[in-house]
């Protein structure tokens, strides 16, 4: 992937989510008579500044780190020894606000992320985006496979939700494993006929590993049958070595005859270092061909190829397995606040049960795995990356909300226990609190590079 692209989409978006969620705090707190001095976007030195020309004179900052940012209120706890607050503006002050405005700037700041979601889901429902329809592929012996379903299949509800595209079948079916491993699912077969099928995934650690959580279902997209034809043939790989070229269309690996580019991907990742024979078509004239599926070590896992790329589906698939997936104004605000209660509820329980070990500590990822899906989605296309923005500002909001000191969360959690005993919390315990909270969120900081070095080094 281009650094050219990455950097810039990468940069767009920390810079869009972190101005949302600050904008936040600083909308409410001013809206509630707070005096703010300083709204930063990013840490550290200064890169731009500018000063409002009101009474307040509050100093707007664009800083050199970009990770994060921050609103700075008046406050008489954070009053440096000798500085002195004017008495008109002591009413101002953050410290002196009544429980439930000190609680409501905190939440705004989530808030702010999860309105951002829902905008940013409704404007893509509204615009509209490439769909596919939920057809289904399914790998033999697989839970699906088991299960009774069969390649071609429609799956049209899931426990009497219904599904309209893959990617809400998707999302679905790992919202509704989250609440039971046993589901009912409605589907019409490549015949038309409409069938029911229950899916156990008792014993199914779909989040044990890092993603392929479908991939432990044996569920992939499904398309017709079509032609597969080499696209290109990288050098010094089997195919290169035993004369596969660009354009060779492809009959046959061994006695396979795949319909799709997906089995035939299939096939060689099963028959690592073992030869196989291709029959192909070129110019009219068949031709037999001898190589040897290998290991391809930058993978990080056992997938063989034969160092060939193959051509997309035909044009001509799209009637049939793709279309627009559009909704009017009202309905897309509606499937906006949907999807981004759905994704929200997804988000906090893959994160609860990362705590009990079902979920891998593997799916954590950092700075440098978000910028790189900001790239891909940048170069796919402006829905895929708005729906990427919306995706890491639920989880910006779900996390800042959990009850950890330094953390909006550990704020509210501050405020709860003010409200039960009626009165603040001891600097000593915000103190221990401040300490435990770097704790955690280093020791987070620390898995997430690390994961993200891991991808890198595979």
């Amino acid at each position: 992937m281009n650094l050219l692209i990455i950097i810039p989409a990468f940069l767009v978006a920390i810079g869009i989510l972190v101005t949302v969620h600050e904008f936040g705090h600083f909308w409410v707190a001013r809206k509630l008579g707070v005096k703010v001095l300083r709204f930063s976007v990013g840490f550290g030195k200064p890169l731009w500044r500018r000063v409002s020309k009101d009474a307040d004179q509050i100093e707007y900052v664009v800083a050199a780190l970009p990770f994060g940012g921050y609103v700075k209120m008046l406050d008489e706890r954070e009053c440096e020894e000798g500085c002195e607050i004017p008495k008109h503006d002591l009413p101002r002050a953050f410290n002196r606000q009544k429980l439930w405005k000190r609680a409501a700037i905190v939440v705004a700041g989530p808030m702010a992320n999860f309105i951002l979601a829902i905008l940013i889901y409704a404007m893509v429902n509204l615009i509209g985006q490439d769909a596919m329809r939920p057809y289904v592929d399914v790998v033999k012996d697989s839970p699906m496979a088991l299960a009774g379903f069969q390649p071609g299949d429609e799956i049209t509800a899931i426990n009497g939700i219904a599904t309209t595209s893959w990617e809400d079948m998707r999302m679905l079916l790992i919202d509704e494993y989250l609440k039971s491993p046993q589901l009912l699912l409605s589907a019409k077969t490549q015949e038309g006929t409409a069938v029911q099928r229950e899916l156990n995934l008792m014993g199914v650690a779909m989040f044990k590993e890092e993603a392929g959580a479908l991939d432990k279902l044996g569920l992939n997209p499904w398309l017709p049958p079509y032609d597969v034809v080499v696209h290109a043939v990288l050098p010094d790989t089997p195919a290169a070595q035993a004369g596969l070229q660009a354009n060779d269309k492809i009959l046959q690996i061994d006695t396979l005859k795949p319909t799709s580019g997906r089995a035939f991907i299939e096939y060689v990742k099963q028959h690592a270092d073992q030869p196989v024979t291709l029959t192909v078509e070129r110019e009219g004239k068949v031709h037999t061909l001898n190589l040897t599926p290998r290991i391809n070590p930058a993978s990080g896992v056992a997938t063989a190829t034969i160092g060939a790329q193959l051509a997309p589906p035909p044009a001509s698939l799209r009637e049939q397995v793709y279309f627009t997936q559009s909704y009017g104004l009202v309905e897309s605000l509606g499937r906006g606040v949907e999807k981004t209660w759905q994704m929200s509820v997804v988000t906090l329980k893959l994160m609860g049960r990362m705590l009990t070990g079902e979920v891998s500590l593997n799916n954590i990822s950092g700075p440098v795995t978000i910028a790189q899906y900001a790239g891909v989605t940048a170069s796919i296309g402006f829905t895929v990356y708005l729906g990427f923005l919306a995706i890491v500002s639920i989880s910006l909001g779900v996390l800042n909300l959990l009850p950890i000191p330094m953390l909006d969360g550990g704020h509210l959690f501050y405020y709860l226990l003010e409200w039960i005993k009626g009165s603040p919390v001891s600097a000593e315990t915000e103190a221990v609190g401040f300490r435990v909270g770097m704790a955690i969120i280093g020791g987070l900081m620390v898995l997430a590079l690390y994961n993200d070095i891991t991808r890198l080094l595979n």
